[in-house]
């Protein structure tokens, strides 16, 4: 099992460009993540393909 992300690193989303920071893992290749949402002003958390993240800058 490759895990390219530690916990608490930060990623980008290659979708939406959203910085995420990576809670855990949930299976192989699908992680855990949390953002902040500054419109509501909320702590989102969902579940993202490790494939469909990148290294943040």
């Amino acid at each position: 099992m490759r895990r390219l992300f530690r916990k608490g690193e930060r990623v980008r989303n290659k979708i939406d460009g959203k910085v995420m920071e990576v809670l855990r893992y949930l299976k192989s290749n699908i992680v855990e993540v949390k953002w902040f949402d500054l419109e509501s002003k909320e702590v989102h958390t969902n579940t993202v393909k490790e494939d469909k993240l990148s290294k943040a800058a």
